[in-house]
């Protein structure tokens, strides 16, 4: 004892605390410090308070991919279909994080979005997601007519639309911040700067290495994003999904041209392909950000077109479901690499929905990373997908509209946990 004593004295506050935590034995481990896995401990530690549960984060803070390069809409669960998970999490996630927000005093805006056919050759897929909207229970949405919709949007190219009076703006870095002092505050531990090489289950328990340390814990949730298969992987053997990396590109509106924007702006989105087109989105700093596209990455984190991994690139591509979707999808690609090349072409696109927008009138602005799950057979998974495996449950899917599901996510999965 006295010897461990002296060892800790020696070390820095950080040490000492990752040193005493070593030693440690954790009811559960969270693998990843976005907002799914802090709102999974949050959810978790309101359902038992005196959980021994550690989180794992191999950057230096939290929120530091999808999260913080996240757009900021508050989603109403319009898209997606009846009885899904996405449905299912999306509205009860969306009343959570209002009620979650409202409680811890951190702003947001429930601003309104319209979706717009620019050519009657959409009506018929706008329909299908107006009665889609309220299959979901969404009885506030209603059609509107180009001359309701120039009314409130005055410079919209429109045919007609669905106006979503319960979509809203938000900064999901505030949200994780929240959430991490709250998880702390009660008895988590949050470690970051650790990444995870290692996981080796035994009859009684995990061991989860990183570089510095070996963490001993009965169980672990795998909420890693970018990672999340990479990290199935270290467990367990044949993962049928594989982490497909979409750059999604912006440019923001100069402040003189937001007067365009008094909402969001979507196009109707193409039901074959799990993105819904370039789009106006206002964001509660104040900004109004065009985009985005939706280009193959050639890293994991590749925010811009010269991050390149060759392992990483090499292994999508080897993929056999991500080639049956190049396969089939080539056209739709190429138009959005014409994009990501071409401010020229990505502007074409904005002026379908406002034509007044000029070249000139964007900004480039910070790029995100989508994690799309693809499975073997082809298919661009459109669904969350969380499963059991070994001590350890892993969301292997989790893209928009994840961060307004979050709560809703977090609760499904200490369900499973701890019920």
């Amino acid at each position: 004892m006295q010897l461990i004593i002296l060892f800790i004295s020696l070390h820095s506050p950080l040490e000492k605390a990752t040193f005493v935590h070593e030693f440690m034995t954790y009811q559960y481990t969270i693998i990843g410090g976005g907002i799914v896995g802090l709102a999974t401990a949050y959810q978790m530690l309101q359902k038992q308070p005196d959980l021994k549960l550690l989180i794992l984060e191999k950057e230096s803070h939290v929120a530091a991919h999808q999260t913080g390069h996240n757009s900021g809409v508050i989603h109403s669960g319009l898209y997606y279909k009846p009885g899904s998970l996405k449905a299912k999490n999306c509205i009860l996630g969306y009343q959570l994080l209002l009620a979650f927000c409202d409680t811890y005093q951190i702003p947001y805006e429930l601003c309104g979005k319209l979706v717009v056919a620019t050519d009657e050759s959409e009506l018929e897929e706008l329909e299908k997601l107006y009665q889609r909207g309220l299959e979901n229970g969404l009885d506030k949405i209603t059609k509107i007519t180009k001359e309701e919709a120039k009314e409130i949007e005055p410079h919209l190219n429109i045919v007609a639309g669905i106006k979503v009076p319960y979509t809203g703006i938000i900064d999901y870095t505030a949200v994780c911040e929240k959430l991490a002092e709250l998880v702390q505050s009660m008895g988590a531990v949050i470690l970051t700067n650790h990444k995870v090489e290692q996981i080796d289950v035994t009859d009684d328990a995990v061991h989860v290495q990183c570089a510095q340390n070996t963490f001993t814990t009965e169980r672990y949730i795998n909420c890693a994003g970018l990672y999340s298969d990479k990290v199935a992987e270290l467990s367990q053997k044949n993962i049928d999904t594989r982490i497909i990396p979409f750059r999604g590109e912006y440019y923001m509106l100069k402040p003189e041209k937001r007067y365009l924007v008094k909402h969001l702006i979507y196009p109707v989105p193409d039901p074959n392909f799990p993105f819904l087109g370039v789009h106006f989105t206002r964001m509660i700093n104040g900004g109004v950000e065009a985009g985005p596209n939706a280009v193959f990455a050639f890293k994991r984190e590749g925010y811009s077109m010269s991050d390149i991994d060759l392992e990483e690139m090499f292994e999508s591509l080897a993929w056999p479901g991500f080639r049956k979707v190049m396969a089939k999808y080539w056209k739709t690609g190429l138009g959005e690499f014409h994009r990501s090349f071409s401010k020229q072409a990505f502007t074409k696109a904005l002026q379908k929905l406002i034509p007044e927008v000029q070249e000139d009138d964007l900004i480039p602005a910070e790029a995100g990373v989508r994690a799309q799950a693809c499975d073997k057979f082809g298919g661009l998974i459109d669904d969350f997908k969380i499963i059991e495996g070994n001590r350890a449950i892993h969301i292997l899917n989790a893209p928009s509209p994840a961060a307004t599901s979050s709560l809703s996510i977090g609760l499904t999965i200490a369900n499973m946990a701890l019920d």
